[in-house]
């Protein structure tokens, strides 16, 4: 297997320094994107060249846009009737994203794409229907709605160019292994094939070993949240969780970004959503439970910034890019290091800054000890509110003789000192941490 550097470019590079259309380029630009990102960089060139390709990077580094963009370029140069590229995602959303990333990249080029999901409702499966058997440009799916459609026979993938696994840990971790080596059957053997992934476990370079024909590989910062991100931890009881939760929103509330609230179980979510609702918090929610076109509307929302708060399971933890998350909460510490990298990767994308605050309890020790481990740092763990902190903790007034914690002192001598401070004064409070940012002077492709 061949590698590429696996370090950023010294020097900027833009988008009209890579082999591009004019069609692309005009569409980068009419968005104003200009400055590509390290992946999209080292990433475009290769897959242009028609390498196969296995490229690690972290979440929010514009690695879609990392394989969106030359695969538009060379489909617009074959002019054939038939699907040219399917590319296969862990979930709906993702699905959803990329298919409205492919129609804004390719607006000047006439190419077509459709995102293929399940939960969606008979008009949408026939449309689904239509595109694979008469042929849509682009294929976007989720497997398992995929594999819906193979099983009944119409689907024409003999033309298929390109084969695009994006978040393939993420589709190994649900399952997906025997599925995607069920759809690659269907597909023809010499075609180009590019696996995108935020990590890459043993399982994941096993397929790429058997599926993919001398790749080459990329490595851009693995499991390392970005720069741009202010970590901070808050060591909290299970009972305190919701009053933080409600106090770090409220004191947000004049400010302009979204926050986006992780809980581990569909139930949390729930609840919590309710509670931030009961307390005259506009809060949306997103789980399983929830039907399709429901979730749809919920995300909907919270991007035209209708709700500035989002509760989700680890459904949104991956690939869902929404303008403005400027803070995200975990409610719940995530077990695997991983997600946790991929919950707060939601905020500081493109070059962006943003905020990641995380409740840990007690139980959460382990879960935070391999998380700093993996990031080979220490997250800085926050003060309390006030109102949070048990009663001895509570900064009070130092008493007539000196004492700060209200007990009662027994003197013999009326002039001892020994049970005085020396100044008379109380110690001073931790001083306040300053956080300083700055903007970026020019957008990259996400």
């Amino acid at each position: 297997m061949k590698n590429q550097s696996t370090t950023a470019p010294d020097q900027k590079v833009y988008f009209d320094d890579l082999p591009l259309n004019d069609q692309l380029l005009d569409g980068l630009y009419a968005m104003g994107f200009e400055e590509a990102t390290p992946i999209q960089a080292e990433a475009i060139p290769v897959i242009l060249d028609g390498r196969d390709l296995i490229a690690c990077a972290q979440t929010g580094t514009g690695k879609t846009a990392a394989f969106l963009l030359p695969l538009l370029h060379m489909i617009s140069e074959l002019n054939q009737s038939e699907t040219a590229a399917l590319i296969i995602v862990p979930t709906r959303e993702l699905a959803m994203q990329i298919d409205e990333q492919l129609e804004a990249f390719a607006y000047f080029t006439g190419l077509s794409s459709i995102a293929v999901y399940g939960g969606q409702g008979k008009e949408a499966f026939n449309a689904e229907k239509k595109a694979l058997s008469s042929g849509a440009d682009i294929i976007v799916a989720t497997p398992g709605r995929l594999i819906a459609h193979l099983n009944l026979g119409y689907v024409k993938f003999g033309d298929i160019k390109y084969f695009i696994m994006d978040e393939a840990d993420r589709m190994f971790d649900m399952g997906f292994i025997k599925a995607i080596t069920h759809i690659t059957e269907h597909l023809p053997r010499r075609r180009q094939t590019l696996l995108f992934s935020a990590t890459m476990p043993h399982k994941v370079r096993q397929f790429a070993k058997r599926s993919l024909h001398n790749p080459a590989s990329i490595n851009i910062a693995v499991s390392k949240p970005s720069d741009g991100i202010n970590q901070n931890i808050y060591k909290v009881d299970d009972e305190q969780k919701s009053r933080l939760l409600q106090h770090i929103i409220k004191e947000r509330k004049d400010e302009e970004g979204l926050t986006l609230v992780f809980c581990s179980r569909k139930t949390s979510v729930k609840s919590t959503t309710a509670e931030l609702k009961s307390k005259g918090i506009s809060a949306g929610q997103i789980h399983s439970d929830l039907p399709q076109d429901m979730r749809k509307e919920m995300l909907r929302k919270y991007q035209n910034k209708q709700l500035k708060v989002l509760v989700a399971t680890d459904i949104l933890s991956r690939g869902i890019d929404v303008d403005g998350i400027t803070l995200v909460i975990n409610y719940d510490m995530p077990s695997d290091p991983e997600d946790y990298i991929h919950r707060i990767g939601r905020t500081a994308r493109a070059a962006a800054k943003g905020t990641a605050i995380t409740f840990v309890n007690r139980a959460d020790s382990r879960k935070l000890k391999r998380t700093e481990q993996l990031m080979e740092r220490k997250v800085p763990v926050l003060e309390l509110p006030e109102f949070l902190r048990p009663k001895s903790r509570r900064h009070s007034r130092p008493k007539a003789n000196g004492s700060t914690n209200g007990s009662k002192r027994k003197t013999t001598e009326k002039n001892s000192t020994s049970n005085t401070q020396k100044d008379g004064k109380p110690k001073s409070m931790r001083s306040k941490r300053r956080h300083s940012s700055s903007n970026g002077t020019s957008r990259k492709a996400k």
